[in-house]
């Protein structure tokens, strides 16, 4: 049997160590039942339950999931406006997010699709120190996007 300290207290019989734990305020937990003799400890197993129960929830509260985050932009979208979503871009990409980034096309703004291909090339070509490309420009419709990973620097 092993008390709270964790030093070896020896082999007792089970009514012994039971009167034991009680007089120390303590539960006696089996640790390994296939042993044998079957190895006890002394311990505090609420406590114990806590503990674990703290352990585990900080494991989870340090994985995050990545999401997919998006950007809309159109073709004759301003300069700054750009550069403020490029700047979004770079926070989601720093914390791991993959990043679209959709083009739309409204009205006559369908024959300013170079343009839009061009564009969102520059986007990638901008932020390929942090991001790589992951899908090329593709159109489906009005829209075109294209899909941005995260480099993850070692």
């Amino acid at each position: 049997m092993i008390d709270e300290k964790g030093e070896q207290l020896g082999i007792m019989e089970t009514t012994q160590a039971r009167q034991l734990a009680e007089e120390r305020g303590a539960d006696l937990v089996e640790v390994s039942p296939e042993a044998d003799p079957p190895v006890c400890r002394m311990m505090d197993y609420g406590k114990y339950k806590y503990k674990q129960k703290k352990k585990q929830q900080q494991g989870q509260k340090k994985t995050r999931q990545a999401q997919i985050k998006e950007l809309r932009v159109r073709p004759k979208t301003d300069t700054h406006d750009i550069s403020v979503k490029m700047k979004k871009a770079r926070e989601f990409l720093a914390m791991g997010d993959r990043v679209i980034i959709n083009m739309l096309f409204r009205g006559r703004e369908m024959a300013l699709k170079p343009r839009g291909d061009e564009l969102l090339r520059k986007l990638a070509a901008e932020l390929e120190d942090v991001a790589k490309m992951e899908r090329e420009p593709t159109s489906q419709g009005r829209r075109m996007h294209i899909v941005l990973a995260p480099k993850h620097h070692t």
